[in-house]
């Protein structure tokens, strides 16, 4: 089938709609923050839903002007950003929008009225409770709904795990490992930061009888300052 030049034409407006369409949502997502779906406000979640619908519409229909797209999601962008702001300065004004939290188990007790309010079904506390290890309802001092909607457990004091702290122990300071090699690529930057260089590396790669870090899939220093590798299609080795 042999397209006209009016349909590649449209075709082409389409797919460059899209993609502007694509890229403004992109940055205005990415400046609202790095928040997951479940961990979203009510507002911004409304925000999320409703620009993706005003994206879907003009990028069908070509008749539409772009600006009917572009325009209502910036505009939806700052009022979620002012609200964001209000709730940042003002405690009442964060009630409001992002609601509180609600304690559903206190002492060990289930809020019946609490559940009933944030219309918790019991069974789903339960299940919450099962995931975060808490099959016990005795064993829990508060657990508390959180505004994102996500349920925070606290044990009481007698069933929460041993720290170093409570046994008089000094924990030695913890260090993050540093990617070296990702499929491949040396990551220049990460080993710039943990004040290593590229002569480091080599000297590394050749007492592991690596000939090019291309074979190598991935590379990391670990906290002990060990050089842990995997190749390509191996097992992981260390120093």
């Amino acid at each position: 089938m042999i397209l006209s030049k009016a349909e590649v034409y449209l075709l082409i407006i389409v797919f460059v709609r899209t993609l502007i369409l694509y890229i403004v949502i992109v940055i205005v997502l990415r400046l609202m923050g790095k928040r997951q779906i479940g961990q979203l406000q009510p507002s911004e979640l409304v925000v999320a839903l409703v620009i993706a619908d005003l994206a879907a519409v003009p990028m069908s229909n070509v008749g539409i002007p772009l600006l009917n797209g572009i325009i209502p999601i910036i505009t939806l962008f700052i009022m979620e950003e002012l609200l964001s702001y209000t709730s940042l300065k003002s405690e009442k004004a964060r009630g409001v929008i992002c609601g509180k939290p609600s304690i559903l188990i206190e002492r060990g007790v289930i809020m019946e009225e609490e559940l009933r309010r944030t219309r918790y079904n019991l069974n789903d506390l339960l299940e919450q409770l099962r995931l975060k290890n808490f099959p016990n309802i005795e064993d829990i001092d508060y657990a508390i709904l959180e505004t994102s909607g996500q349920l925070s457990v606290i044990p009481k004091p007698e069933n929460n795990p041993v720290t170093l702290k409570d046994m008089y122990m000094q924990p030695k300071m913890q260090k993050l490992p540093v990617t070296v090699i990702i499929d491949g690529k040396i990551n220049l930057d990460n080993l710039h930061k943990a004040g290593l260089g590229s002569d480091w590396l080599e000297n590394e790669l050749k007492e592991n009888k690596i000939k090019s870090p291309d074979t190598v899939f991935f590379a990391y220093i670990n906290p002990e300052n060990k050089f842990v590798y995997q190749l390509k299609g191996k097992p992981s080795k260390y120093r």
